[in-house]
């Protein structure tokens, strides 16, 4: 299934989009600029650093193709530069979009984490977004600030977000010469992406999306420097392959261990790529169904039900009544289901929001509240306590909560099977809950942390075939 590991030296035009800090236009610079290098016919690879998955989202709408993630805490830095170099071979050019700010990540004294941490291993070039709003000279002492506060890293260029005219760029340019301002986009509402509580949010169409990006890159070609842009990218330095081409991609059909669901709709879309492409090389075919609209589960071994929005499609849910008996069967006659965040909540007795108290699929007795203040969030470390459709006690993961809500299990009907650690203070919890074949938890969890993960349960959902 896998060919030879690749040893050449790897030269990959590659350019991290940076800022220094949420909120100041990251996203919308990156979707703008890479469309703009799609409308010169260049092949756009794209990645997100850190456990996002709504900004990937963006990646693959205005690519056309999956955004993967880098993350230096959850994956470590071999799993990082495969995934870096796998995905990105033979394309013109990477595009990475940071996390929060440039030096943030999993530790206030380290770059672990964090952009730079990705910048650093990857020797890429760094093109940091700065909200210029009523700023000029001030430009230059941030640049020079964030150049300065890690020499290791290579800070080349300054991008400008919200600027009030062409003169305003200018007087920008003309402030920062050691770190060039490379380029701008001007303050305009319709450049703002919608927002929910947990993120940005998609436009609630495809041709809205494509509107938007395309005057997204009309933008940039006449406030960017394009040509500098890609002449910084292009200047990276090779990079020592050692990947394994096609390492995880899908198996032979012979190889084929068993058939996997997966929920994919509105209402679940939060999967990191790398556990997908896991799942294949272990053996399993990903059959992709909807909760919101299938009537019925497909023919499977097992299911995967991962994050998103079950709270925002609460009603819709609860009404597609034959898919939630289909599944609560389908747990009832032993076969492995996975379940993450939403997955965990579609799962659940109930969910209560503010709009009324839906039913769920039942398997996992106990109520779903909703909170309007985030409950939980930050990198878990995770060992289970017992044996479970993931593997035998003792396995470890790395992961990461973002919860608005909360699950009140019913007492004594559920046993949690995670020790979970808090990266942020070492609290431990307990937590993943099991009932027959079923493990469910809030954790969204990264298994090129532990790959023995996603390899067990194809092996669990490999034993349970129907024959």
């Amino acid at each position: 299934m896998a060919s030879l590991a690749m040893n050449e030296c790897s030269h990959i035009p590659r350019l991290i989009i940076a800022g220094v800090s949420s909120g100041v236009g990251k996203t919308t610079m990156f979707t703008g600029l890479c469309r703009a290098l799609m409308r010169r016919g260049l092949r756009v690879s794209t990645f997100k650093v850190g456990p996002d998955y709504l900004d990937p989202a963006y990646h693959s709408s205005v690519s056309g193709t999956v955004s993967h993630t880098l993350d230096g805490w959850l994956m470590g830095q071999a799993s990082v530069m495969n995934t870096f170099q796998e995905v990105s071979h033979g394309t013109d050019i990477a595009l990475i979009e940071g996390v929060m700010g440039l030096f943030d990540g999993g530790s206030i004294g380290s770059d672990e984490g964090s952009t730079a941490e990705i910048a650093k291993w990857l020797k890429a070039p760094v093109l940091v977004v700065v909200d210029a709003s009523g700023m000029s000279r001030t430009i230059a002492a941030i640049a020079l600030g964030l150049s300065r506060f890690d020499p290791d890293m290579w800070l080349a260029g300054i991008l400008c977000n919200r600027v009030g005219s062409q003169n305003h760029l200018n007087l920008l340019r003309q402030a920062s010469e050691a770190i060039p301002v490379v380029g701008a986009l001007p303050k305009h509402a319709s450049f703002a992406f919608p927002e929910r509580h947990l993120g940005l949010r998609l436009p609630d169409s495809a041709s809205l999306a494509d509107t938007i990006f395309e005057r997204l890159a009309s933008t940039v070609v006449e406030w960017c420097d394009v040509d500098r842009i890609l002449e910084i990218a292009r200047s990276a330095p090779g990079l020592s392959a050692s990947f394994t081409k096609n390492r995880r991609g899908n198996p032979g059909q012979s190889e084929i261990i068993c058939r996997i669901g997966v929920a994919r709709d509105e209402a679940f879309h939060f999967y990191y790529e790398e556990n997908l492409r896991h799942l294949r090389s272990a053996g399993a075919e990903l059959v992709f169904f909807s909760p919101l609209n299938d009537p019925f589960l497909p023919q499977l071994d097992g299911l995967y039900l991962g994050g998103g929005y079950p709270e925002v499609y609460a009603e819709a849910l609860s009404q597609n009544v034959t898919l939630r008996e289909d599944l609560a069967k389908f747990a009832a006659d032993g076969r492995p289901i996975y379940a993450e965040c939403g997955g965990l909540m579609y799962l659940s007795t109930n969910i209560r929001t503010p709009k009324g108290l839906y039913p769920m699929v039942g398997v996992l007795e106990g109520e779903v509240m909703m909170h309007d203040r985030l409950q939980a969030l930050g990198y878990t470390e995770v060992e289970t306590t017992e044996g479970s459709i993931l593997g035998p006690a003792g396995l470890k993961f790395r992961g990461h909560q973002f919860r608005y809500s909360e699950f009140h299990p019913k007492r004594d009907s559920l046993r949690p099977v995670y020790q979970v650690r808090r990266r942020r203070d070492g609290k431990v919890m307990h937590e993943g809950y099991t009932t027959q074949n079923v493990l469910a938890s809030y954790i969204h969890a990264h298994w090129a942390s532990n790959p023995a993960a996603a390899a067990g349960f194809v092996a669990s959902c490999g034993s349970s075939k129907r024959v």
